[in-house]
């Protein structure tokens, strides 16, 4: 039976052996200390989100893209059915001739007026002349200059008819054009270029105004939200050099710093260990280079976490590596 004095040399012995792989493990899984000039946060990989959404409300008559399927800006990625419209457009249409014709006639209208005035201003002139030769009475001339100034507000009257018919066919030609719009509307184009990433619709149903269809992923404007305690924040400006690593890949990608939080709040539960959340940090946007983003559009997946490294010290040389942490 060992004696009281080994039992002890054993028992230290055992807590020399413990605490040293307990010290040696802790030294482990601690990050490596950030290289001088530079500093970093946990986050995942953002895109702009775009809806393509109808300014009708009406039947989704065909929706082409699928989830995951590239569209390219402009291209025409649904239509509404339209039948209703086109035939409100042929009514307008109708209606616009009718209002062009209506001008017409008031035209005319004016033209006789005026014809009616001109011979009433002759007949009213010929009196004058007769009854300074003592040919005709006063009254004669009374009745040539009634009839003169009925043939004057004729005249006018005819005048605010055409007017009016212009102002009609204005009207209805408005109401045309604001159904070939609407008509133009009903096919929905994609706003950006980018990646479907959810399908929101199928044909067949019916959708209110305003009614999404497709959601849209901006694979030009690809960014990283990150979150630095306040002496951190402090020292990163607008524009800095930035560099992404993700965990899928060992690839530095290039970025800059596009946007620093004013005020400072709690980082997200997903993204920082739990005592990093109960302080107070500033949100630093990391955008990639849209340079990078044109070679390397299929390997963009949102949600992917990462590392976003940022320049503070515009003096500082990028080193070789940069920890994984």
């Amino acid at each position: 039976m060992a004696s009281p004095l080994v039992r002890r040399s054993l028992i230290f012995a055992t807590l020399t052996l413990i605490g040293a792989a307990a010290w040696f493990g802790w030294q482990h899984v601690q990050p490596p200390p950030e290289p001088a000039g530079f500093a970093s946060g946990n986050g995942r990989i953002e895109a702009t989100e775009v809806d393509v959404a109808t300014r009708i409300a009406g039947r989704l008559l065909t929706l082409t893209p699928r989830e995951g399927d590239s569209v390219s800006r402009g291209s025409i990625v649904a239509q509404m059915d339209v039948d209703e419209l086109n035939a409100q457009l042929r009514e307008a249409e109708a209606g616009v001739a009718q209002a062009r014709q209506a001008i017409a006639e008031a035209r005319a209208g004016v033209a006789l007026a005026a014809s009616n005035r001109q011979l009433a201003q002759a007949n009213l002139q010929r009196t004058e002349q007769l009854i300074a030769r003592n040919f005709l009475s006063v009254a004669q001339r009374d009745r040539d200059r009634s009839t003169l100034e009925t043939t004057d507000a004729a005249l006018t009257a005819a005048q605010v008819r055409v007017s009016a018919a212009e102002a009609a066919a204005l009207a209805a030609e408005a109401r045309a054009d604001r159904l070939r719009s609407t008509i133009s509307d009903s096919a929905l184009k994609a706003p950006i270029s980018g990646r479907v990433l959810y399908r929101l619709a199928e044909p067949g149903e019916v959708l209110a105004a305003g009614g999404k269809t497709l959601t849209l992923l901006d694979l030009d404007d690809v960014s990283m939200s990150i979150y630095l305690p306040e002496q951190r924040a402090g020292l990163v400006r607008l524009g800095a050099q930035a560099r992404i690593r993700l965990d899928a890949t060992t690839e530095l990608i290039p970025a800059a710093v596009t946007y620093v939080a004013p005020r400072a709040q709690f980082t997200p539960r997903e993204v920082e260990t739990r005592t990093e959340r109960e302080k107070l940090m500033f949100r630093v946007k990391v955008r990639i280079e849209p340079a990078w983003l044109a070679q390397h559009r299929a390997e963009v997946k949102p949600g992917v976490p990462g590392i976003a490294w940022i320049r503070t010290d515009p003096q500082a040389a990028w080193p070789a590596s940069l920890p994984a942490h």
